[in-house]
C-alpha cells in the first residue's frame, strides 16, 4: 500500500532538493544539520521517521533542511524544536561533524544535557520519539546514513577537555606592557578566551597543533541523506570547557559578556569561567586540574612554568605552552567557518 504524504508545503527556500553530479538527491538546497542529544542517563534521543519520509520507518537523528543563511548550530536547534520539542536551554555544545560533499553538507550538532527534559512529538515526521541507551542504539533499524558514522560519534561521546589556563604566565609571555595595568591585560585575555569558548576549536589542535585540513572519503550509501557525518572533515569543532585562574592584582578584571556559541543564537550565552586564586594561583591550578581529572576530564594546562607542569602531570594533566593558547585565540578573532552549504 502507497503511503501519502501529508501536505507539508515549503516553509522555505531551502526547502529543496540538491543533486549531485552522479545522480544522487540530498535534501536541503543550503545543506542540512541534524541534532544528537546524549543524556548520560537516558541515552541518546533518536527519532523514529514517519513512513513517507526518505528512509521512512528507519531511527536516526532530529533534523532537517538549513534555511538560507542560518548555521548549521541554528538549524540543527531550530529542527530540533519543531520536530522533537528539545529546548535549547537544556543543552551545552559538546562538537560537530561536517560531512562535505562539495555541493551539499550535512552537520552534526552533538550536545549534552545540562538539565532532563521530556522530548514530544511537534510535526508529522516523527511516529516515535524514544530515548535509547547509547548500547542499545545499533539494535534498531538506523537510517543508513546515521548507521555508518555511528560508530565514530559513538566513540567521540567520551570526548571531555577542560582547558586550564594559568593567566599570569599566558599574560607574561606577551611583552605587550601588561606590567602598566594588569588587570586590563587579564581581562583583554578574557575576552580573547571567550571568543575562543564561543568559536570551539578543531579536535586536532587539542593534540598541540594546528594541523591543516584534508577532506576524507564522503561516501555515503546510494541514494543517502547522512544523518551524521565523519569526524575529520572541514568544519569539525569541539567545545572544550575553559577556567582561567586569575592571582594578584589581575583578580580584579572581570569577563566581557559571553558570545553565542558557533554564532547560535538560540542556545544560551558560554564564556569562560573564572577562579580566582585566594593564594598561590599555582595551587589553585593543581587543584582544579585535578579535580577536572577525577570527574572524568582530559585536562590541558596552559603554563610554561615548568615546577607547576610537574605538579599537574602527577595529577594527570596534560600541559601546553602559552603560545599554543595565543594561537587559538588568535585564530578565534576571525574563527574558520564551521561547514560548508550546499549549492543552490
Amino acid at each position: 500500500m502507497t503511503v501519502v504524504p501529508p501536505r507539508l508545503p515549503p516553509r522555505d527556500s531551502g526547502d529543496a532538493w540538491v543533486e549531485g553530479p552522479d545522480g544522487r538527491r540530498f535534501w536541503g538546497r543550503y545543506g542540512a544539520a541534524g541534532l544528537l542529544v546524549h543524556d548520560p542517563e537516558a541515552g541518546i534521543l533518536l527519532q523514529h521517521r514517519a513512513e513517507w519520509s526518505h528512509f521512512g520507518g528507519t531511527w536516526g537523528l532530529p533534523g532537517g533542511a538549513r534555511h538560507e543563511g542560518e548555521s548549521a548550530i541554528d538549524g540543527a536547534l531550530r529542527e530540533a524544536g519543531e520536530e522533537a520539542g528539545v529546548p535549547a536551554d537544556a543543552l551545552g555544545l559538546a562538537f560537530t561533524s561536517t560531512l562535505d560533499l562539495g555541493y551539499w553538507s550535512y552537520v552534526t550538532v552533538v550536545a549534552r544535557t545540562l538539565r532532563a527534559f521530556t522530548p514530544r512529538i511537534g510535526d508529522a515526521e516523527s511516529l516515535e520519539l524514544r530515548w535509547v541507551p547509547v548500547d542499545e542504539v545499533e539494535a534498531l533499524p538506523l537510517h543508513p546514513g546515521f548507521g555508518s558514522a555511528w560508530p565514530v560519534l559513538r566513540e567521540r561521546l567520551a570526548e571531555r577537555v577542560r582547558i586550564v589556563v594559568d593567566a599570569a604566565n599566558v599574560v607574561g609571555s606577551r611583552p605587550d606592557g601588561w606590567w602598566k595595568d594588569r588587570v586590563g591585560a587579564a581581562e583583554r585575555l578574557l575576552a580573547s578566551v571567550t571568543a575562543l569558548a564561543a568559536a570551539g576549536v578543531e579536535p586536532r589542535t587539542l593534540e598541540g597543533s594546528t594541523p591543516e585540513g584534508s577532506k576524507p572519503d564522503a561516501s555515503t550509501p546510494e541514494g543517502s541523506a547522512p544523518d551524521a557525518a565523519t569526524p575529520e572533515g572541514p568544519g569539525t569543532r569541539s567545545w572544550p570547557a575553559i577556567r582561567v585562574v586569575l592571582e594578584g592584582q589581575a583578580k580584579g578584571a572581570r569577563a566581557i559578556t559571553p558570545l553565542q556559541p558557533g554564532d547560535s543564537l538560540l542556545l544560551p550565552a558560554v564564556g569562560a569561567e573564572l577562579s580566582a586564586a585566594a593564594g598561590e594561583g599555582d595551587d589553585t591550578i593543581v587543584e582544579e586540574a585535578a579535580s577536572a581529572v577525577a570527574e572524568g576530564f582530559r585536562v590541558l594546562v596552559v603554563t610554561a612554568d615548568r615546577e607547576l607542569r610537574s605538579r599537574v602531570e602527577r595529577e594527570g594533566a596534560e600541559v601546553r605552552g602559552p603560545g599554543w593558547l595565543l594561537s587559538l585565540l588568535d585564530a578565534a578573532v576571525e574563527p574558520p567557518a564551521q561547514d560548508v552549504r550546499g549549492d543552490d
